[in-house]
């Protein structure tokens, strides 16, 4: 066989032999090729809330107010003017000149604040008292005749009334709303004859100012039991005395007018009186009826500019009782809606529950009676 063609052979052979180890070299060692990304599944879409609901919402939030906001409109309303401007600077500055001696002493004066109620300290250590009975109670409120009738005026009134028999005696109100709820009526039928003014200008405020306190009173006394864990009459009676505070500065505030026949009241200066002075006067007016350190701490803690220092617990119940009472009265003169103060009471800080609690009962929505434990407390319940 010729040498070309045996030559040809060998070197098809080794061609043969060593394809394979070429094929083998040219790839990627499997040790370094470059390892996939995991394949991590997405997560299912959340679901898309119904358009009424978004609807919904963003109206609630749109209606939102702050405090300073619902403040302004329920001074527009007690004042019947709208909208309120600010108050020239030095219009409120001449007011708070020429009045504040009597601030100062007005919590002494018969004219403009009450004295202490004469069954003020019996009726708070009766109802401070667990011995105390029911009966005990109502004797002591049956001594005052004015006092029974304001007390009778009260519980049958939409706000305090729990069934549909009116409630003709202070026996019947004691068995209807137990020891705690009575306090509350007590208390509130002892502050009300302070609210009766006459006066011409500005005849709207007294009842809008009541409707406030009372609201107030209610949603300190259920705040401080149920959220802060504290005296809930004490929060009530805080409700109280501030809205005394705030009729009492009123007063003052007219009575500057009126030493003035050529000035034209103000409501822009005297809404703004109101919120400089009302907590402060409402705390002289609770030194004079000589109650306790923690009142006059929670009533100084609604005092605009006292600085920076923690409030207390009855002062937040106070705040909150403020605030949400507020909405109630705007809500009832068809100033906000449901949906409007809900929102503003979240953006409060406050929380859906203590809404929820509270609201259906200040604005008289409750669909259903109270529960049994309830109308012997007057409170809601506490989990």
């Amino acid at each position: 066989m010729p040498w070309g063609v045996i030559a040809g052979l060998i070197v098809i052979a080794l061609l043969c032999m060593a394809w394979p180890l070429l094929r083998r070299a040219r790839q990627v060692p499997p040790a370094l090729a470059p390892v996939p990304a995991p394949v991590v599944p997405r997560p299912p879409p959340a679901a898309a809330a119904a358009p009424g609901a978004q609807a919904a919402d963003a109206q609630a939030s749109a209606e939102a107010l702050s405090a300073d906001e619902i403040r302004r409109r329920l001074a527009e309303l007690a004042l019947a003017t709208e909208p309120l401007r600010p108050a020239p600077a030095e219009d409120l500055q001449a007011l708070l000149t020429a009045q504040r001696t009597l601030l100062e002493t007005v919590a002494t004066q018969p004219r403009y604040a009450p004295r202490r109620p004469l069954l003020l300290p019996q009726l708070l250590k009766a109802v401070n008292d667990d011995e105390t009975s029911r009966h005990e109670l109502a004797v002591i409120i049956a001594r005052d005749p004015a006092l029974t009738g304001s007390l009778l005026n009260l519980a049958n009134s939409a706000f305090y009334r729990v069934t549909d028999r009116p409630v003709e005696s202070i026996d019947r109100a004691v068995a209807l709303l137990g020891t705690n709820g009575l306090r509350s009526l007590v208390a509130a039928a002892l502050a009300q004859p302070v609210f009766r003014l006459t006066e011409k200008q500005f005849s709207r405020f007294p009842e809008i100012a009541w409707a406030h306190t009372y609201r107030c009173a209610a949603a300190a006394e259920a705040h401080a039991a149920i959220v802060e864990d504290s005296d809930p009459f004490a929060g009530q009676l805080l409700g109280l005395v501030f809205g005394l505070g705030t009729i009492v500065t009123f007063r003052v505030a007219l009575d500057y007018y009126s030493a003035r026949p050529s000035l034209k009241p103000d409501p822009a200066v005297i809404a703004a009186f109101l919120e400089a002075q009302s907590a402060a006067v409402a705390q002289r007016i609770a030194a004079s009826w000589e109650l306790s350190g923690r009142i006059l701490n929670a009533l100084a803690d609604q005092i605009p500019g006292v600085g920076m220092r923690e409030s207390t617990a009855l002062g937040r119940s106070l705040s909150f009782g403020r605030l949400i009472a507020a909405l109630a009265v705007l809500e009832s003169h068809q100033r906000i809606s449901d949906a409007g103060a809900k929102a503003s009471i979240l953006a409060s800080g406050a929380t859906p529950f203590q809404f929820e609690r509270l609201w259906g009962r200040l604005t008289g929505k409750q669909d259903a009676a109270p529960p049994r434990e309830q109308r012997r407390t007057g409170l809601p319940r506490r989990y």
